[in-house]
């Protein structure tokens, strides 16, 4: 009998051993960044305050430097997750994929692109921009479709009114504008910051402000990956999240010594002034819910570009489930 009582202990203890161990496995998850900017700065702190590992998520963080790269690598599975305007998802819906890539949590809100100019003017308006020669970003990109629908809401076509150069990649964009004749540039932070900084050149206006809420850079997968990972997905977005209020609710400083590891080559009170730039204007999302007006916003965007392969319906490529879920 007593034997059978210290089998009945053992067995017990076995099964709360596994229990624990099965209650801590990891799952990896491999997540693509289109670049690496203070724009992402909520993924950062998920990473840095650990928001992912502790729900039992290792996240291997990759930049793929371009929407193009990033869509590669999420399609052929380099990728079980990328970081990316929500413009793509509707490009390779265009293209007759059979698995599409599904937005379910959006990180940022706004466009996150500065309008700076050569001189300093501060009683700059958007008129004197007619007639210039203006460095924009690359064609059928968030940016550059942000920028040419701000410009037409103020009455310029930059087609006909500008000297409009798209021919430079994104990484020497900041450098051809140093060096070139441009006297207006579309720009992200830090750069824009570090800029101002050494003076070679001046913030004059924001798109973000100008352009209105636009699901502008969000996580998105593969509906194949949704079906077999849905527990990974609701955790991922729920650290999403931890680190979305995170930020909302500490200062742009405190913010800055976190995240600084990912930016070792920028000083820390400019990783604090962009920061408090794109608080100010609420570019970082508070909460990773997607919402179908800020869909509806993006596709006239894409539209008035002359980008817009075909009304998708928010349905289709967006699921707000699991952000839904956690924002509760």
């Amino acid at each position: 009998m007593k034997k059978m009582k210290y089998f009945a202990l053992f067995i017990g203890v076995l099964l709360i051993t596994l229990s624990g161990c099965k209650s801590n496995e990891v799952s990896n998850i491999k997540l693509a960044e289109v670049t690496r900017s203070l724009f992402y700065t909520p993924q950062y702190v998920a990473i840095e305050k650990g928001f992912f590992a502790d729900e039992g998520l290792d996240v291997e963080l990759q930049t793929t430097w371009g929407g193009d790269k990033t869509m590669t690598a999420l399609l052929s599975d380099n990728a079980d997750i990328a970081l990316v305007g929500s413009e793509t998802s509707i490009y390779v819906h265009g293209q007759d994929s059979k698995d599409y890539a599904i937005n379910f949590a959006q990180l940022t809100q706004t466009d996150g692109t500065f309008l700076v100019a050569k001189e300093a003017d501060p009683e700059f308006t958007w008129d004197k921009v007619r007639d210039s020669t203006f460095l924009g970003q690359r064609k059928g990109g968030m940016p550059q479709m942000v920028g040419e629908y701000v410009l037409k809401q103020h009455d310029i076509d930059p087609q006909a009114d500008l000297n409009l150069l798209q021919n430079i990649d994104f990484a020497n964009i900041p450098g051809a504008f140093v060096s070139g004749d441009s006297q207006y540039v579309q720009l992200f932070e830090p750069t824009a910051s570090i800029f101002e900084k050494e003076g070679k050149g001046h913030i004059v206006a924001s798109f973000g402000e100008e352009s209105g809420h636009v699901p502008y850079t969000v996580f998105m997968t593969k509906q194949s990956y949704i079906d077999k990972n849905e527990a990974e997905v609701k955790k991922f977005t729920k650290a999403i999240y931890e680190a979305q209020q995170w930020v909302q609710e500490n200062s742009a400083e405190d913010i800055a010594e976190v995240i600084h590891p990912f930016f070792e080559d920028t000083d820390v009170d400019i990783i604090a002034a962009s920061i408090e730039r794109y608080k100010n204007q609420d570019s970082f999302a508070t909460d990773p819910i997607l919402g179908e007006e800020e869909w509806d916003n993006l596709k006239d965007i894409m539209d008035e570009a002359g980008e817009l392969p075909e009304d998708v319906p928010y349905e289709d490529l967006v699921n707000t489930k699991y952000a839904e879920e956690v924002s509760k």
